[in-house]
């Protein structure tokens, strides 16, 4: 948990009674707990489904063609990743307009049951066609969720922060990404170990998704306790709310909403491609056993969840750009190595090693991402804003990551293709950095 704030209260607003240091201290403990559970709750959605894709592949897209198959099961996760953009608009919009708290606790129970759903659908064998078109209904409800998580946990966390401390008190929303793989893999592996392959295949893949039952109520009764940030308070207290936060976003941010999209590419190609697609692609074209695999990402976790905290705190103190700049520099220059040395050496100390050094990229960027995006945009549309401009590169550059790279292969016979992914996603956000404002140390816009 992080320590506690030790910036100067906001001042007092009208019909706000002012706070002490200490309760301000404990309303930022919640705040935080709160994003943290659901940010791992959202990840691990969306990553179980990734290490389940094998196993989903032969349930509900039965195929002669395992790679075929195997598309399908992408392809459906990308549904899910196509609706985050829509939830980014209605979720976000409501929002900026009745509060992030409310919009939050929405978020999680819709992630919850969705997630749960998908564990219990019968299989293709049973009821046929229905079984992949209620599955693709559930990744929608999914992407739809979590397109309304991540951007109003950012501006969460971002708005109760310290000037100060904001990166590093942010990037704790990440450490729940971490958290979430870290459970995802966890889960996954204890099951592929104690399962033999017919009972996996038959209903072990299922418990994964269940679990979102259990997950689902913890999150909201966290986010249930937990006060509004003061920053929104003030803006309604001031009669300042957006009446219409997306029209607004739309007709004054454009070069800014570009910028966040921009932005956003890389780490998305890095995470999917290196987190979720890379065991997939370790077990099918390197002969990799899933348990290898898998710990190889759990290492890999952990070594996301110690970096991200560490490169938010120092880009209070350096800049978000220096850090920022060293994350994609790193990601165009490495993507073909890394993929070359896995190829050549197909060993298991070679995934962990790629792994590690693809995470330390990403743990720079993911870091700082919450509070430069929220730096972005003023209070009245954040919620709105840096969901658009977040949620659209995601649903492109992430959802998409795992098919492209195994199309990529599929029509060039290439193994090495998803490195030239990598490369240009590390470029586009590089690109994108150039025009961003520094703001770390300095207020919020209003």
């Amino acid at each position: 948990m992080p320590p506690s704030a030790d910036a100067e209260l906001p001042a007092a607003t009208p019909g706000h009674i002012a706070i002490t240091e200490r309760e301000r201290s404990s309303m930022l403990r919640r705040a935080v707990a709160s994003c943290v559970v659901g940010q791992v709750f959202e990840v691990y959605d969306f990553v179980v489904y990734g290490f389940m894709a094998a196993a989903i592949s032969r349930a509900f897209f039965p195929s002669e063609d395992p790679l075929a198959a195997l598309l399908s099961t992408f392809a459906t996760l990308a549904i899910g990743f196509l609706f985050r953009p829509l939830g980014a608009i209605v979720i976000g919009s409501f929002g900026d307009r009745f509060g992030r708290r409310q919009a939050l606790v929405l978020t999680i129970s819709m992630m919850a049951i969705a997630t749960g759903v998908i564990g219990l659908i019968p299989s293709y064998a049973t009821i046929g066609i229905l079984a992949p078109i209620l599955l693709v209904i559930c990744r929608a409800f999914q992407g739809f969720s979590t397109g309304g998580e991540w951007g109003g946990a950012a501006a969460f966390l971002v708005e109760y922060a310290p000037d100060k401390n904001r990166g590093f008190i942010s990037s704790f929303q990440q450490a729940g990404t971490a958290l979430g793989l870290l459970l995802g893999t966890l889960i996954a592996g204890l099951l592929t170990y104690s399962l033999d392959q017919e009972s996996f295949q038959s209903w072990g893949w299922r418990i994964p998704f269940l679990l979102g039952f259990v997950l689902g109520p913890i999150g909201h009764y966290l986010r249930k306790h937990v006060n509004e940030t003061p920053v929104f308070s003030q803006t309604v207290a001031a009669k300042a709310a957006a009446s219409s936060p997306l029209r607004e976003a739309l007709a004054t941010q454009k070069f800014n909403l570009l910028i966040a999209f921009g932005f956003s590419i890389s780490p998305c190609v890095i995470y999917w491609t290196f987190l979720v697609f890379l065991p997939t692609f370790a077990q099918l074209e390197l002969q990799m056993s899933p348990s290898t695999t898998l710990f190889s990402t759990t290492f890999a976790g952990v070594v996301y969840l110690i970096l991200s905290p560490i490169a938010g705190a120092i880009s209070d103190r350096v800049g978000r750009k220096p850090v920022l700049y060293v994350s994609f520099i790193g990601a165009a220059v490495i993507g073909y190595p890394l993929f070359a040395y896995l190829v050549a050496t197909r060993s298991v100390t070679a995934l962990v090693l790629v792994q590690t050094i693809a995470v330390i990229s990403l743990s720079l960027c993911a870091g700082v991402i919450c509070a430069v995006l929220s730096e972005i945009f003023p209070t009245r549309i954040r919620y709105t804003a840096l969901s658009i401009g977040y949620g659209i590169s995601v649903a492109i550059f992430g959802g998409f990551a795992a098919l492209i790279a195994t199309a990529l292969i599929r029509f060039t016979g290439d193994p090495l293709a998803p490195a030239y992914y990598v490369i240009f996603g590390g470029v586009a956000s590089f690109l994108a950095t150039l025009f961003i404002v520094e703001r770390a140390g300095k207020p919020l816009p209003e």
